[in-house]
């Protein structure tokens, strides 16, 4: 029976009954959900171990591959290094629903159907909104109701295209969607809302980095990749991903650049990052998917170590501008340590997880001789360098001194980077095991001269770059405007227009319905009233006549009706 049970739900219940369970076991219960998730994950075999029968559905909450199980593993991980940062920091709400974000998404990689994929969409989306309010902090709702509000939006929109892709097609299973008509269109519009891509990327530099210190480790995770794992399972070689890849890639850089805060310039590069999985996916070749699966789980390692250093140094600073930080190397070696080594990873050093996993993505566009792709990539991997890899260790551990002296974060906190730290650099060094769970067989080798060679003098380039125009680098306390500009300010302009024109609506409406009251109610005392025609006394003399008048019409109607 263990092979039937959907790993995630161990971990969307134990969230939920997180809360209430006694507080010196809860360390045990944040550790060990994680854990039993892993080795469920691990264990269950290929296949589709679960079937069920709904009002007319096939439904299949649990089915097993390569793809699924990669992805369900990192994800495990994931929580397991999570719920060790925030074991002591975070409040138990915030637990509780990141825990049911993380078993959500591991339910999404494993649904074999589309019906249960969005519920276990939806479940996502509303306990990542959680996430993001436990913080409690009025900037925190805005940009929660905000993030909801496009996530839900991307729900409608997935709904109404697996509706109509199932009217189209008589299917509901989740695989391959090459075909399905405009339900198609529909389905993977709302997979692209999920993966940041235009005109919505902005709803992820906009709410992650308002949750909490944790948070922002939990949230980085799951959406987007999720989001990367469905278009790998059901739109892969969809050429026009190419074009939104790109795009996200190049969008990611440029913001990046200019941004001031720090887990804004990280949000970005989540953004960058998962461009450069979309493209591989439109390029559809085994390699190319190889590349966006293993540079999923990698980015995930990477981006959550580097979310961990950023919200050690929120933890112990309270401060998130760059223009703030600098010089925190003297008094956060670790944190600092280990934000390099993300950055590095990020930056696809070599002997990191980053470059193990890029170099397969731009191997696959040489391989297809798609020229313009291919260079973008590359040009791509520099800009990367550029605002991940140096200006956000440079700006907050090395910049100019600020005069702030904060202590290492507490243990827990250490120990949780020690862990993904490891994992960048043990996935670099030694990438077989990664290689081996990919959904393709793996014939490709990162480490041949022309790749590493290339890749350093690329990186090398970069940097000189950077500190040649290190003056212009340098960040001030400036707004930098997004699409989300359009809602923020035109949404309430819109919504002060329509109340106007609904109030002033209303008081035509109530003015007009007073007056028709009043004609209505002189209308009835004129002929109803006392002295109306209906309500005075009239002699019986005058009734008789009007009931022989009545029935004498009554009985003209009968005889006319018979006839």
């Amino acid at each position: 029976m263990i092979d039937a049970v959907p790993p995630g739900l161990v971990l969307l219940l134990g969230g939920a009954a997180l809360p209430l369970v006694p507080v010196r076991l809860r360390p045990a219960w944040i550790l060990g959900l994680p854990l039993i998730t892993l080795w469920l994950s691990w264990s269950v075999p290929a296949g589709a171990p679960l079937h069920v029968q709904y009002l007319g559905w096939h439904l299949i909450p649990l089915r097993v591959d390569l793809l699924s199980r990669l992805f369900a593993l990192v994800f495990s991980i994931m929580a397991f290094g999570g719920g060790l940062f925030a074991l002591k920091q975070a409040s138990v709400r915030e637990l509780a629903a990141a825990y049911i974000y993380a078993g959500a998404a591991i339910g999404a990689v494993f649904a074999g159907d589309l019906m249960t994929l969005f519920v276990f969409w939806e479940i996502m989306a509303v306990a990542s909104a959680a996430v993001i309010w436990s913080t409690g902090s009025r900037a925190a709702y805005g940009a929660g109701m905000r993030y909801l509000g496009v996530h839900l939006f991307g729900g409608v929109l997935l709904m109404v295209g697996i509706l109509a892709y199932a009217k189209t097609t008589g299917s509901i299973a989740f695989d391959s969607l090459s075909a399905g008509g405009a339900g198609r269109w529909l389905i993977l519009a709302g997979f692209l809302i999920n993966a940041g891509a235009p005109p919505f990327s902005s709803w992820l530099p906009d709410a992650y980095p308002e949750a909490s210190a944790t948070g922002s480790v939990f949230l980085s995770a799951f959406t987007t990749k999720t989001a990367v794992y469905v278009l790998l399972r059901g739109f892969a070689g969809e050429h026009l991903l190419i074009y939104f890849g790109l795009f996200m890639v190049y969008y990611g850089i440029i913001y990046a650049l200019l941004e001031n805060d720090m887990r804004r310039i990280l949000a970005y590069s989540i953004v960058n990052q998962v461009g450069f999985m979309v493209t591989a996916v439109g390029i559809g070749t085994p390699l190319a998917l190889n590349g966006a699966a293993a540079h999923a789980f990698a980015h995930i390692i990477y981006k959550a170590l580097l979310l961990m250093s950023a919200g050690a140094v929120l933890q112990q600073t309270g401060k998130r501008k760059c223009s703030d930080l600098g010089g925190l190397f003297r008094t956060m070696p670790v944190t600092m340590a280990c934000g390099v080594i993300g950055a590095l990873a990020i930056s696809a050093f070599p002997l990191t997880s980053g470059f193990v996993t890029k170099s397969m993505i731009n191997q696959a566009a040489a391989d297809q001789h798609m020229l313009w792709p291919w260079l973008l990539l590359v040009a791509a991997s520099a800009g990367v360098f550029l605002h991940a890899g140096i200006k956000f260790p440079w700006f907050v551990f090395f910049q100019k001194d600020s005069g702030l002296r904060p202590p290492e974060p507490p243990a827990n906190m250490r120990y949780a980077m020690y862990v993904f730290a490891f994992l960048c650099v043990a996935i670099g060094v030694y990438p077989a095991p990664l290689y081996a769970l990919l959904p393709f067989p793996v014939d490709f080798v990162p480490y041949t001269g022309g790749h590493v060679v290339s890749q350093l003098q690329l990186l090398f380039f970069a940097g000189l770059a950077f500190f040649a125009m290190l003056p212009l680098m340098a960040r001030t306390l400036t707004v930098t405007l997004d699409v989300d500009w359009l809602y923020r300010r035109g949404g309430p302009y819109l919504y002060g227009m329509l109340r106007q024109r609904v109030e002033r609506t209303g008081t035509v409406l109530s003015a007009a319905a007073q007056a028709a009251a009043h004609r209505t109610l002189s209308w009835l005392d004129r002929y109803h009233g006392p002295e109306g025609i209906f309500g005075r006394a009239w002699p019986t003399g005058r009734m008789v006549i009007w009931v022989a008048l009545m029935l004498v019409a009554y009985l003209l109607f009968a005889y006319a009706g018979r006839y």
